[in-house]
């Protein structure tokens, strides 16, 4: 039977960043099989959970090396990556467009900005606060959700896919 929920205690930022690099090797391995996929990925929790946090070490697990920034003012960053295999003939691209949509104050404004189009790339769309753009987004792959632990560095994490190939990644964080 298919699995479509992880979830996992983090009690340090260590173990956000080795749950991030394990769902980017699962990323990894779907755009590998086929280069073309495009997945949805919301990121959701309260202020201060670690969304930009979780977005940053999933991003540079992926093979992106420069600086992942928050996209809080800006709305979308944008990060061309280029995933490596033990062939280096068979390097796959894809784009992976990093959304914070905290500061939008209608679902319009989303529509208007023009970035519609970014969800139909190959790679994927990583979206904090989706819930700003009520209804005007496509569904999800995969749901992330964070919650603050009782530590500062301490995290709840869930993960839920909804799709194929959102378990298809899943299931690749799961024991074997």
């Amino acid at each position: 039977m298919a699995q479509n929920l992880f979830n996992q205690y983090c009690r340090q930022e260590a173990d956000t960043t080795a749950l991030a690099q394990k769902l980017a090797l699962g990323l990894s391995h779907l755009f590998q099989a086929d280069q073309s996929i495009h997945l949805n990925i919301s990121l959701e929790g309260d202020l201060g959970a670690g969304k930009t946090t979780f977005a940053r070490h999933l991003i540079q697990a992926l093979g992106y090396a420069g600086r992942v920034k928050s996209p809080t003012y800006t709305l979308c960053e944008p990060y061309p990556i280029e995933i490596n295999s033990d062939n280096p003939s068979s390097a796959v691209n894809i784009k992976a467009h990093h959304f914070d949509l905290y500061r939008m104050r209608d679902p319009l404004e989303w529509q208007e900005a023009g970035f519609a189009e970014h969800f139909d790339e190959p790679g994927f769309c990583l979206v904090e606060w989706p819930g700003k753009a009520e209804g005007t987004l496509p569904a999800f792959d995969i749901e992330i959700h964070l919650r603050a632990g009782e530590d500062e560095s301490a995290r709840n994490i869930s993960l839920q896919a909804n799709t194929r190939h959102g378990i298809a990644v899943i299931e690749e964080l799961l024991p074997q």
